[in-house]
């Protein structure tokens, strides 16, 4: 992923206070997969429960409530008369907005063994949401017996405030102190004193008030009768001293906010409704799930990249994001470049990567980052967040006409084009190469920046500074970028001195990096100019900025659609035919859906429509297998195999803003959707919606102040687009 924190086997590593950094890696000592764990994200605050909604506390665990890389609390269980209640089932809505675990008691003996209360008889619920930094939840306790039942309920609970670089694995000679912790009649508080000298706390509320209440535990005896229901709430709060309101109100209260916030922000988008629900239910969890993950910042919506490990600013990973949702809600790409903008280094310091113009890459608020024991504080090394930049923001103009918002940022984009000039193409030899600039950076500042990513054909990894394929696909897209913007600014000269530079670039590449045997482009020149004559899915990024000629799009599409590459769920990193090819690999083999959706955009900007819509079935066909049919960060690329399900990656995120986004751009890309903000029109150029598609309904697709709701169907080999309702002089026009 955007960090690179896990090697390509998932192996856990540890690391020192000062590492020579081979990477900073993820633990694969615990499956997220095995878990299947329910998350739930607001602002800078996220949590990983259970099923159950417990958060276990042990070697490896992700599990618990974090806030701004920290972990606030880290473990949280209910029991029943001292016993783990069963579970019922376990939901999250459909907008994310809570999550409900419905439980019950097991079979329950004294200390002689007499049966006390038999199973099914106490059903307990636990409801559960973030707002605001805080974590809500109410528990209603009922008695279905025919008979009054005394039941203790305890709520056991700790803060261990690991850093989450700890939680993914890193090992730390010294830490801070757990201070003692500060119990009242209704809450407690759990505080810690870090090694940067802040002091990070967590309350819990208690509303009504425990009958006991330790520096652990909170416990309710409870006289229930017949058919009786009592609730309990619970309110956790992160570095927030006083609790404001009582719980049961402030639960109500912020239950409330919570979702009027999700639907405001969701109503931005265009809704997608299609003859397949199952294809509906993937749909409407990767809107969710992109809402979910969006933080406001001063400058905009903006999408984190994932949960558990890196629910932080991205800039590579927003970017893309931004770029796959263009169609659906432009203000996410608005807000993405706003921030981006605002984050822009403005110096050289080579302990974050940073040169003046570069995007950021990562943003990290834990103790270990403000102490510099992770060089991720604010860190700028990926080679492909600025060129990313300057292509958003010419596809945020083309697709909204918004000039104004391109004037505010133009100083950020001229910095942007002058750091691929002047820091991007170290030698002038018209690439952009990537060298970290102190040994604690990362080694590969591409998409694939796990160690191993980048290598010869005899397996040897390569060694840099690193000119690798896609990124020149992305610099082409900045000049192309670039001369829409000045055109559009009235400034023709410098459009054409960036078409010119465009082009330059376009016949330079091609003569560079496409390689006729392989048939496909190289993955990358080495320091000394060495191909690396390495088939990948990296090519397939050159067709979506369309930096490869027509005449050879045809051998890339041959070769990313050959068995080797194409698996049947989606195009691997890494055929099968390479030396490094490991199906397990988080680089070398894997599926990844925003590749794809990368790659499928690409193919149907040369008219391969066709193989566009199969990978659209594969990943597709991936998410009926998937829990909650949210596609993950990852997973596996083994063969696809007659009724059975992919195999997943341990420790893949879920859900990922850039794999959420896929099926969206995988739909756009497969109905050819496209839209001319100055003309008023909404376009579809030969549709060829997938064989699980029979009718696709696209409602609220928006330009300027106008909208418009169309009705795609199937008829016999054509597509029939028909104008459902239209809001303004909105034009549609197919062409097939």
């Amino acid at each position: 992923m955007s960090s690179a924190l896990v090697d390509s086997n998932g192996t856990p590593a540890t690391s020192t206070l000062s590492p020579p950094v081979a990477q900073f890696f993820i633990p694969a000592t615990a499956s997220l997969q095995e878990r299947r764990p329910r998350t739930l994200k607001h602002g800078d605050t996220f949590a990983v429960f259970d099923h159950n909604g417990d958060a276990l506390s042990g070697p490896g665990s992700p599990e618990g409530l974090f806030h701004r890389d920290t972990r606030y609390l880290s473990h949280l269980s209910l029991m029943i008369n001292g016993k783990r209640p069963m579970l019922l089932s376990s939901t999250l809505r459909d907008d994310n907005a809570t999550l409900t675990c419905d439980l019950t008691n097991p079979d329950l003996f004294d200390d002689k063994g007499k049966l006390t209360l038999a199973h099914d008889l106490i059903h307990l619920r636990r409801t559960r949401f973030l707002w605001e930094t805080r974590c809500y939840e109410r528990l209603t306790v009922k008695n279905y017996d025919e008979r009054p039942q005394q039941v203790r309920i305890e709520i056991v609970f700790a803060a261990d405030f690991a850093d989450l670089f700890e939680v993914r694995g890193t090992v730390r000679a010294r830490k801070g102190r757990l201070l003692p912790a500060v119990i009242e009649t209704d809450s407690i508080v759990l505080s810690y004193l870090g090694l940067d000298e802040r002091k990070r706390a967590t309350r819990l509320s208690f509303d009504p008030a425990p009958d006991t209440l330790a520096g652990d535990l909170a416990a309710y005896d409870l006289l229930l009768a017949p058919h009786e229901t009592r609730s309990l709430f619970i309110e956790i709060g992160c570095d927030h001293a006083e609790a404001r309101e009582p719980n049961h109100l402030s639960f109500f209260l912020a239950l409330r906010d919570a979702r009027r916030a999700l639907r405001s922000s969701s109503s931005r988008a265009a809704s997608i409704a299609t003859s397949n629900e199952i294809f509906n239910e993937v749909a409407r969890r990767s809107v969710s799930d992109l809402y979910m993950l969006m933080t406001e910042t001063p400058e905009g919506p903006y999408p984190y990249a994932g949960i558990p490990w890196f629910s932080t600013v991205f800039g590579r990973d927003a970017l893309i994001t931004a770029l796959e949702t263009l169609w659906l809600d432009p203000q996410i790409a608005r807000g993405v470049l706003g921030h981006l903008a605002a984050n822009q280094a403005t110096e050289f310091n080579p302990a974050s990567d940073a040169e003046p113009g570069k995007i950021l890459h990562e943003v990290r608020y834990g103790e270990m980052a403000e102490l510099g024991e992770v060089p991720f504080r604010r860190y700028y090394g990926s080679i492909d967040s600025t060129p990313l930049f300057v292509m958003l923001a010419g596809e945020y103009l083309q697709r909204t006409a918004d000039l104004a918002t391109l004037e505010t940022i133009l100083p950020n984009i001229e910095a942007a084009l002058t750091w691929i000039d002047e820091y991007g193409d170290r030698d002038s030899d018209g690439f952009v190469e990537y060298g970290r600039l102190t040994e604690e950076g990362l080694i590969n500042q591409a998409w694939k920046d796990s160690h191993d990513s980048v290598f010869h054909a005899d397996g040897t990894l390569a060694k840099g500074p690193i000119a690798i394929a896609e990124v020149q696909a992305y610099v082409y897209g900045a000049w192309q970028a670039a001369a829409e913007i000045f055109r559009r600014l009235g400034r023709p000269e410098r459009a054409a001195k960036f078409l010119a530079r465009a082009e330059g670039l376009r016949r330079a590449f091609d003569t560079s990096f496409f390689d006729e045997e392989l048939g496909t482009y190289v993955l990358a020149l080495d320091g000394h100019k060495h191909p690396c004559r390495v088939r990948s899915s990296n090519a397939g990024h050159a067709l979506f900025t369309g930096i490869a000629y027509p005449e050879r799009a045809a051998l890339v599409a041959r070769t990313l659609m050959g068995a080797s590459s194409f698996c049947g769920w989606g195009v691997r990193t890494i055929p099968s035919t390479e030396p490094r090819y490991n199906p397990m690999s988080y680089h070398n083999g894997s599926i990844w859906p925003h590749d794809n959706a990368v790659i499928a955009s690409g193919l149907a900007r040369y008219g391969y429509r066709a193989e566009a819509a199969r990978i659209f079935e594969g990943l597709f066909a991936a998410s009926t297998y998937i829990d909650l049919r949210r596609l993950p960060e990852l997973f596996c690329g083994m063969p696809r195999q007659r009724a059975q399900g992919p195999t997943f990656y341990p420790v893949a995120c879920a859900p990922q803003a850039w794999a959420a986004a896929a099926p969206l751009s995988l739909l756009q890309s497969c109905l050819g959707l496209d839209f001319d903000p100055n003309g008023l029109q909404v376009s579809f150029s030969e549709p060829n919606p997938p064989s699980f598609l029979e009718d696709v309904t696209l409602r609220n697709l928006r330009l300027s102040n106008c909208s418009v709701d169309v009705a795609l169907r199937r008829s016999g080999r054509q597509v029939v687009v028909e104008v459902i309702d239209r809001r303004g002089d909105i034009k549609v026009v197919a062409t097939s």
